[in-house]
């Protein structure tokens, strides 16, 4: 049992790129722009962020730990347009977000990711979905209680992981260690909706190290990771599902550095992505925004 236990992690790490092999530059997008810079404490500490599909042109954030279980509708000058406050929940380390597909082909879903373990002393994670609110005129705040809870762990022990991955085509997670060196992905299959704890297992190993943020293109299956100091870009050209495309050698695109940077979200018509940090001291925090050339 041992040996194959062996062997199949050694697959897992054979069948992705080699450390050995760095990745070569993009020449895909053009230099970060500035769009607006953050003046709005609310969102002081956003790790996450995602683009709405039901609001065209705004984008969904969410706070890191010690804040309220808030995910936000915001503008892209950083205006808070609609908060949804999560009834009876808790953020304890809320890390990253998504939204696309669900149970309901005709709706569209956000998915919050309850998955930050700094200590790695947590057992089980979770993942939050709710349909997503429309923005209308005169509301500011709604309170969410129609939400399904999926508490899983992951198979072989206590992680820390930043990163969640939505595949719109089958609406399979990932979630994605942030410490290790290499990283590991851990795959929760649709559907997973079976009220007892899910097992997220163990499906592929990233030469990277301390991601932090994720996205894939709903059009096209594109990806894009991110840590502190680099963006990761898989342009997944043969639309291979997500541990098939990060298989393949990334390139990686010019970053402006930030703060603290933990968010990263492909604009909804795929001609960009955006990034945004947390504050950090006195530096300057803003909304950057890399366009496809």
């Amino acid at each position: 049992m041992k040996k194959i236990a062996l062997l199949a992690v050694l697959l897992i790490l054979a069948s992705c790129f080699s450390k050995h092999t760095p990745p070569g530059p993009s020449n895909a997008f053009q230099p970060a722009r500035r769009v607006s810079m953050l003046t709005d404490k609310t969102l002081e500490e956003v790790s996450g962020l995602a683009a709405s599909i039901t609001n065209p042109g705004y984008l969904w954030a969410h706070n890191d730990s010690n804040s309220g279980p808030e995910v936000f509708l915001i503008d892209t000058a950083l205006n808070v347009r609609l908060t949804c406050v999560l009834k009876n929940i808790e953020n304890r380390d809320w890390e990253d977000i998504a939204v696309g597909p669900g149970p309901d082909p005709t709706k569209h879903y956000i998915y919050v990711g309850e998955i930050g373990d700094n200590l790695a002393k947590h057992t089980y994670k979770y993942i939050y979905r709710f349909e997503e609110p429309v923005l209308t005129s005169g509301q500011a705040r709604v309170e969410i209680t129609d939400f399904t809870t999926l508490c899983f762990r992951l198979e072989d022990k206590k992680k820390d992981t930043e990163t969640l991955l939505l595949d719109p085509a089958t609406r399979d997670l990932y979630v994605i260690t942030k410490r290790e060196e290499p990283v590991h992905v851990y795959q929760l299959k649709y559907p997973y909706d079976g009220g007892d704890t899910l097992v997220a297992r163990n499906v592929a190993a990233l030469p990277l190290t301390q991601l932090v943020a994720g996205d894939i293109l709903s059009s096209g299956g594109e990806i894009v990771l991110k840590n502190y100091k680099k963006i990761y870009y898989w342009p997944n050209e043969s639309h291979l599902p997500p541990v098939s495309a990060l298989a393949e050698l990334p390139q990686e695109i010019p970053y402006e550095e930030e703060p603290q940077g933990e968010s990263i979200a492909w604009r909804r018509d795929g001609h960009g992505f955006y990034t945004l940090s947390e504050t950090k001291g006195k530096k300057k925090t803003y909304l950057y925004f890399y366009a496809r050339k």
